[in-house]
């Protein structure tokens, strides 16, 4: 006897069941992809409005060029070509604090301050918290996209057209706003900013954010390893390291 229980899903010789609801009548057919990963997350089924801010974020984090994880999936499928999980993995083991994966840490700052009497003055702390300790504000700032990060407007048109509340969204504008001033220039809200804002609006829980940036993340690298196969851009890259990287022997002093 063993006191583990799941309420996730079972199956016998002749079904599966998933939540409660049989994967054949209930689910295949009838629910989409982001609908099922809410479904699997959140402990329901979500609204329209939810899914379609869901399906938004998995979206925007999909594809973004030659990052690191697009980068290291390539090296990997050049190594083990045979094995795509592992190229997929090894991509998916860079979405992190830094890249990608940010998003919970702006979450868990906004489900702090939402429960602020005086939301501006909470702005002006955090932002005075982080910027006079040169710690990267997660949400904020990006290497590339300057002045703003297009991908953040759209979000929260695409949020506020599927009828979110938007209280998460006005509390991290707030933010940006007291960020700005506090910085005396401007700090785009990137992508990972507004995806833990949206994702909040729906109900997605801060510590299983990232989990959505790996999901989304995913179906992006499937398409730089299917490439890969057929350029092998791997060994050019190999090769530009090589050429450009010099060896420095160390100072014997």
């Amino acid at each position: 006897m063993t006191d583990i229980t799941t309420r996730i899903a079972t199956a016998d010789a002749a079904s599966i069941t998933v939540r409660g609801l049989d994967l054949i009548d209930d689910i295949m057919g009838k629910r989409s992809f982001t609908e099922m990963v809410y479904f699997l997350t959140c402990r329901r089924m979500p609204s329209p409005t939810e899914v379609k801010v869901l399906d938004a974020c998995l979206v925007t984090l999909m594809e973004h060029g030659f990052t690191p994880s697009s980068l290291i999936s390539r090296i990997a499928a050049d190594a083990v070509p045979e094995q795509i999980q592992v190229a997929m993995a090894a991509g998916l083991l860079s979405v992190g604090s830094v890249f990608v994966g940010t998003m919970e840490g702006c979450a868990a700052l906004l489900a702090e301050g939402i429960k602020a009497a005086d939301k501006e003055a909470w702005a002006r702390a955090t932002a005075e918290q982080y910027l006079a300790a040169k710690r990267p504000l997660p949400g904020f700032g990006h290497p590339l996209h300057k002045p703003d990060d297009p991908r953040s407007p759209r979000l929260f048109a695409i949020a506020a057209e599927a009828g979110v509340d938007g209280r998460y969204i006005a509390l991290l504008k707030t933010l940006n706003a007291a960020v700005d001033a506090r910085a005396g220039r401007h700090l785009t809200i990137n992508a990972t900013g507004a995806i833990g804002a949206l994702l909040l609006e729906i109900g997605v829980p801060p510590a299983i954010m990232r989990a959505i940036a790996v999901i989304s993340r995913c179906g992006g690298l499937a398409g730089h390893i299917q490439e890969e196969h057929e350029t092998h851009s791997a060994r050019r890259i190999w090769k530009l390291a090589e050429e450009n990287i010099p060896y420095a022997p160390e100072d014997p002093a």
